[in-house]
């Protein structure tokens, strides 16, 4: 299982301890820190240079307390800022059973004892874990993979860039190969050249996408530098590489088609508001789609919050709208009054016109039905497209890991923020009401989600029974907009502590002050719908909990128990794309490339045939350049 280290000030620990942990982590000791995977010891000071920053961090230890924790420039060993708490992850993780392969997956995916993997040379086989050989008179590790028969391969760490996690997208198992033969050479060089043609009709398709023009918004304005500046949290260093590449993007000729990958509350909003802002002060409209009303009031709210020092003036489509209300921003979108424009799959309706898009921000595509998305393609030829996603579904994915379309990651938690404690209960009336109790009584707000709304009254009034105290509010997308709407309001500003409600704060919701999530019949949820409901909590730098209420004596099928046991296993920062994958493969994902490809991924791994159709495509680039040069 994949682990981390919190150390935060004032925490009790020992120094050997510290130093032990640190080591068996994967870090390596230096003299001075210059180098990600890299510590270093000074007297009662620990310098470590985490994989997960952007720069080293200093641990100042007084007897057997953290005193002070804060990041320094590596060249002038100078504090930059200070944190409460830091959460570090590991160079290779403790008991040596995890290894980074999420490029091109490197982000997303982890390789864990009794995984298939796929070495490029060998092909299929199952990682047995690590072990470590002299070699030179070095201590040196390898990665222990079993093929068929039993025989094993043992790859030094120095070659760790040839083993992938197999990902298959089925639930049926691998074939593993047998070592000594040329059956995985055969079945690689018909996959490789089956994929030839796959990536000519890329190349293709790319060769139209650039030769279409589109709008070069010019370099950033004064304004935007102060708008940025003004973003009320420190940025991460995934966060600004993301706008930067974005903004990037917007300043070529060509239509833009990003994906933004982050995981649930790692601040893919602000990255799209910088894009936003980017596009009104070159005199452009923005379209925000989101999937919930819920989301688009939220969205709503923080675009007109961060931008209420500019001349910008931001409508919202959606049932909170009255009809009269509905058509006067209609109305003025169309003369250009509006500049920035969010809304459900309303603002995808016939009747809305913008006077001049430039860009289209969607917020998780998936959860769009077809025909929102059939709208969506007509929409995309007018304007620069930025997509926002948890969770990518493997359509989207593959498209960019292929290299057919641009992706940014943020991977980078918020500064100190930290991993939400995740609990299977029953529904016990005693757990709910000290779970409840616990969060009111340090000031915090809670979601207690039912979604079923015929009896959602009855749930609210056995909650009512048990904490008599509580400011108890239900809100669900049956209730009236304008109704709905306050509720969600008094919720944000605090004069509510517990809201019963259904899945309407599943995407995108972000209440800093609500830190505990209590969900009813939590099996009959998918695993990316749990893990969305989960980054409700736990959006701040103080402790979160999510408690998953599962009948005691309910018979759960098998894909229930695999996904609640998932659920369990990845709750690090950062588990998003662990979860999405994971789904994937408890459920299978059916034909979601085309059959011919479907059938190509199952013989090499997701991952390998990524990497061959992305490397096919820039050797097919290369010989037409060369072949344009020569002419």
């Amino acid at each position: 299982m994949f682990h981390s280290l919190k150390y935060f000030v004032g925490q009790s620990v020992g120094y050997d301890t510290l130093q032990k942990d640190i080591a068996q982590f994967g870090y390596e000791r230096a003299r001075m820190v210059s180098a990600e995977g890299q510590y270093a010891l000074r007297g009662s000071v620990l310098d470590i240079f985490p994989v997960n920053f952007d720069g080293p961090i200093r641990i100042d230890i007084d007897g057997d307390k953290i005193r002070r924790i804060a990041s320094f420039h590596v060249e002038t060993g100078k504090n930059i800022w200070e944190h409460k708490v830091v959460i570090i992850l590991p160079a290779r993780a403790r008991g040596a059973d995890v290894f980074r392969c999420d490029v091109p997956l490197n982000n997303f995916v982890d390789i864990e004892k009794g995984d298939y993997v796929v070495h490029n040379h060998h092909g299929i086989g199952r990682f047995l874990g690590l072990k470590t050989f002299q070699v030179n008179e070095k201590d040196v590790e390898h990665f222990i993979i079993e093929y068929r028969g039993g025989d094993k391969l043992f790859v030094p760490r120095h070659d760790l860039h040839l083993v992938q996690k197999y990902i298959g997208f089925t639930k049926k198992p691998p074939r593993l190969f047998k070592l000594g033969t040329r059956e995985w050479e055969k079945v690689r060089r018909m996959i490789e050249k089956r994929i030839q043609r796959l990536a000519a009709e890329l190349i293709r398709v790319q060769a139209l996408r650039e030769a279409v023009q589109g709008f070069s918004f010019p370099p950033d304005s004064p304004w935007q530098e102060g708008f940025e500046k003004a973003f009320p949290f420190q940025e991460t260093p995934d966060q600004a590489r993301a706008s930067r590449e974005t903004k990037k993007d917007m300043e070529t000729g060509r239509p833009m088609d990003r994906l933004l990958c982050g995981d649930v509350g790692y601040g893919k909003t602000e990255v799209a508001m910088r894009a936003a802002f980017k596009a009104v002060m070159a005199g452009k409209q923005v379209a925000v789609l989101v999937p919930t009303t819920v989301l688009a009031e939220q969205h709503y709210f923080n675009f007109s919050k961060r931008m209420r020092d500019y001349p910008v003036r931001i409508g919202m489509l959606s049932r909170f709208r009255t009809k009269a209300e509905q058509a006067a921003i209609v109305r003025e979108t169309a003369e250009g009054k509006v500049d920035v424009l969010i809304g459900t799959h309303r603002l995808l309706s016939k009747d809305v016109t913008f006077k001049d898009l430039g860009l289209i921000v969607i917020d998780e595509e998936q959860r769009f039905g077809v025909q929102a998305k059939e709208r969506l393609k007509h929409m995309k030829l007018l304007a620069d497209v930025l997509t926002l996603t948890a969770t990518p579904i493997p359509r989207t994915l593959y498209m960019a890991l292929s290299g057919c379309r641009d992706m940014s990651v943020i991977a980078t938690p918020p500064q100190n923020r930290v991993p939400v404690t995740t609990q299977m209960v029953p529904f016990d009336e005693e757990i709910i009401r000290d779970a409840i109790k616990k969060e009111m009584a340090r000031g915090g707000q809670v979601f207690f989600l039912h979604n079923h709304v015929e009896d959602i009254d009855p749930i609210s009034r056995i909650i009512r029974r048990l904490v008599p105290e509580a400011r108890l509010a239900v809100g669900h997308g049956q209730m009236p907009g304008k109704l709905l709407e306050s509720i969600m309001l008094k919720f944000l500003k605090g004069d509510v502590d517990v809201l019963v409600c259904t899945t309407i704060i599943e995407s995108g919701i972000d209440i800093p002050n609500a830190n505990t999530l209590i969900v009813n019949r939590a099996e009959r949820f998918g695993l990316s719908d749990l893990h969305q409901l989960r980054g409700r909590v736990g959006r701040m730098d103080v402790k979160a909990y999510a408690y998953f209420i599962v009948p005691e004596h309910a018979h759960l099928s098998g894909v229930a128990r695999r996904r609640l046991e998932a659920l369990r296993k990845y709750t690090d920062l950062g588990a998003g794309f662990h979860i999405a994958f994971e789904d994937l493969q408890i459920r299978g994902a059916g034909n979601i490339l085309g059959e011919e490809q479907h059938g190509y991924i199952a013989s090499v791994g997701f991952d390998l045939y990524c990497r061959m159709l992305k490397e096919s495509v820039e050797n097919l680039k290369k010989e037409t350049e060369r072949a344009h040069a020569a002419s």
